[in-house]
C-alpha cells in the first residue's frame, strides 16, 4: 500500500487512467538509481506498482516487462544477452562470481582469469553471445564437478566422467550432451591450448526428442484473439513469416521493406542473413506501430538521446548512425537504459520475455492444453505451408534452414 501511495504521489497532475509503460518506466528508472534502496525494496516497488495496475485491469499490463524491472534489483542487466557482449570478458566474470546464492560463484572466483581468457576466444571467433554464455555455464560446472581443481590437470578421463554423470545422474537430452561436449572441446582446444583429442566411447544420453508442438489455424487465430498491441503484432509476424523469436525482436527499420513487402533477418542463426515474405494483412499494423516508434524517436532525439547500440564496429564506421532512423529497433524498450560499455544512455530492444509470457498466457486463455511457446508458432507456420502444398525446399529456406537436404521434422 505504502509503495502504491508513493507512485501515485509522484504523478501529482495525472490520474492513474492516464497513466502507460512510459510513466512506470519513467518512475522505476528513477527509482533503480535511487541511493539507499535495497534490492528487495526495489522488488517491491515494482511487484507494487505491478498489482496496482492489475486491480485496474489496464490492457497494457504485458506491455511492461516486470521481469527486467525484478531482474535490474539485482544489477543483472550487464550480463543479459541484450548487453551483455557489450561488457568486457572480466567484468562479466566478475559480475557472474559475485551473484547472491549462485552455487558456482566461488568457481568463478578462483579461476577467474582462464574463464576470461575463454570469453575472449570466444569473442575473437565472433561467436553469438548466447553461445559465449552456454560455453561458459558448461566449463565452470565441468571445474565445479571436478572439485574446483585447476583445469590444466584435468583430462580426457574428467570430461568422460562429467559427460557420463550428465547422461546417468541428470539424464538430460542428447543435445543437451552434445553441447556440453562442444564448449569442453572449445575449452581444451582454443584457451588452455590441450586439444582433448578422441576421448573414447562414453554413454550417451538415450532421452527421445520430443516432436514439436503444432498448432491448428484454429487455435493460432484463439491464440492471437486473446492478445493487443505490440506483443500481438510480434506474435502475428512469428506465425506468418516463421521467424525466431530473436530474429523478431531484433528487428531494425531498415530490415522492413514495405517496396518489395519483405522482411531481411540480418544475422540470424548461424551468422546468416536471409529474406521473408512480409504478409499483407501485417503491413498497415507495421506502419502505424512504426509511425508511434518514430515519434518515440524523435521526442528522445528532441531530448539529445536517440541513439541505439549498433552491431560490430559499425559504430566507428558511423559515428552519427547510432541516432539515424534506420537503424532503430523496431520493437523499443519502453525505458531508456545506461550502455555498460560506452556509458551512453541508449534505448534497446523489447525483452523478448514479456512476448514468451504474453503468448503463453493467451493459449491459457484460450483454453488451449497444448505446450505452447513462441517457437510452436514457427513449427505451426512451417506446416501450414506444406498442408498448402508448397515445396518442402522453399519451407526450409524460409526457416532459415542451415542444411536444406534434410528433412524438416515438424509432423
Amino acid at each position: 500500500m505504502i509503495r502504491a501511495e508513493q507512485y501515485i504521489k509522484a504523478f501529482p497532475d495525472n490520474h492513474l487512467e492516464e497513466h502507460g509503460p512510459e510513466e512506470v518506466a519513467a518512475y522505476l528508472e528513477q527509482q533503480v538509481r535511487t541511493d539507499g534502496i535495497e534490492d528487495w525494496q526495489f522488488r517491491q516497488i515494482v511487484d507494487a506498482i505491478q498489482n496496482l495496475f492489475a486491480m485496474l485491469g489496464v490492457t497494457w499490463l504485458p506491455e511492461v516487462d516486470w521481469k527486467f524491472w525484478m531482474d535490474s534489483a539485482d544489477s543483472r542487466t550487464e550480463c543479459h544477452p541484450t548487453v551483455a557482449a557489450g561488457t568486457s570478458a572480466k567484468k562479466t566474470i566478475d559480475h557472474l562470481s559475485n551473484i547472491k546464492h549462485s552455487k558456482l560463484a566461488d568457481v568463478r572466483k578462483r579461476h577467474i582469469e582462464i574463464l576470461t581468457q575463454l570469453l575472449v576466444a570466444l569473442r575473437i571467433r565472433n561467436y553469438s553471445i548466447r553461445t559465449e554464455q552456454s560455453y561458459e555455464s558448461w566449463v565452470t560446472r565441468f571445474i565445479s564437478f571436478c572439485g574446483n581443481r585447476e583445469p590444466e590437470k584435468l583430462g580426457s578421463g574428467e570430461v568422460v566422467s562429467f559427460l557420463q554423470h550428465l547422461a546417468v545422474q541428470r539424464n538430460v537430452a542428447e543435445s543437451t550432451q552434445n553441447q556440453a561436449l562442444n564448449a569442453l572441446v572449445f575449452f581444451y582446444d582454443k584457451v588452455l591450448k590441450q586439444p582433448l583429442g578422441d576421448i573414447g566411447n562414453f554413454v550417451r544420453a538415450k532421452r527421445p526428442r520430443r516432436l514439436p508442438v503444432v498448432l491448428t489455424r484454429s487455435e493460432v487465430a484463439k491464440i492471437l484473439g486473446q492478445m493487443a498491441g505490440t506483443q500481438k503484432l510480434m506474435a502475428s509476424l512469428l506465425y506468418g513469416t516463421g521467424m525466431r523469436l530473436m530474429d523478431c525482436v531484433r528487428l531494425r527499420v531498415q530490415d522492413i521493406d514495405f517496396g518489395y513487402q519483405q522482411i531481411v533477418i540480418r544475422d540470424g542463426k548461424g551468422k546468416k542473413d536471409r529474406v521473408l515474405p512480409l504478409p499483407e494483412r501485417l503491413v498497415n499494423q507495421l506502419k502505424t506501430h512504426l509511425e508511434a516508434v518514430h515519434e518515440i524517436h524523435e521526442t528522445d532525439l528532441e531530448k539529445g538521446l536517440g541513439e541505439t547500440s549498433l552491431p560490430n564496429a559499425l559504430e566507428q564506421k558511423y559515428p552519427d548512425g547510432a541516432k539515424e532512423w534506420g537503424w532503430q529497433y523496431v520493437f523499443p524498450s519502453g525505458r531508456l537504459s545506461v550502455d555498460p560499455k560506452s556509458g551512453k544512455t541508449r534505448r534497446h530492444h523489447i525483452h523478448e520475455n514479456g512476448l514468451q509470457k504474453a503468448i503463453k498466457n493467451a493459449a491459457q486463455q484460450a483454453n488451449i492444453t497444448k505446450r505452447v511457446n513462441c517457437h510452436a508458432l514457427r513449427h505451426s507456420f512451417a506446416t501450414h505451408l506444406l498442408e498448402s502444398g508448397y515445396d518442402i525446399r522453399t519451407v526450409q529456406e524460409l526457416l532459415g534452414h542451415a542444411d536444406v537436404s534434410k528433412p524438416i521434422r515438424l509432423i
